[in-house]
């Protein structure tokens, strides 16, 4: 299951060991690798639906095409 918002923004590390500063950096490696999948999952499913998308509005403009092309055969007749 991807990640949500508030898990990124409450997500706490614990702090490194002894005679270290900073956080576990394991621990911080492998939530940002989670971070960067789930993001690079997002953004191929925005893109697959911006195709999709293009794909319809292509759709609907030739279907209007030829709508327009009948309805003025049909006002000429």
């Amino acid at each position: 299951m991807p990640l949500r918002p508030w898990q990124v923004r409450d997500r706490r590390f614990r702090l490194a060991r002894v005679g270290q500063r900073g956080y576990d950096r394991a621990e911080v490696r492998e939530f940002l690798t989670r971070v960067a999948e789930d993001l690079a999952a997002v953004y191929a499913e925005l893109a697959r639906s911006q195709q999709e998308t293009a794909r319809i509005k292509d759709a609907l403009r030739r279907w209007q095409s030829a709508q327009a092309g009948t309805v003025g055969e049909r006002g000429r007749r």
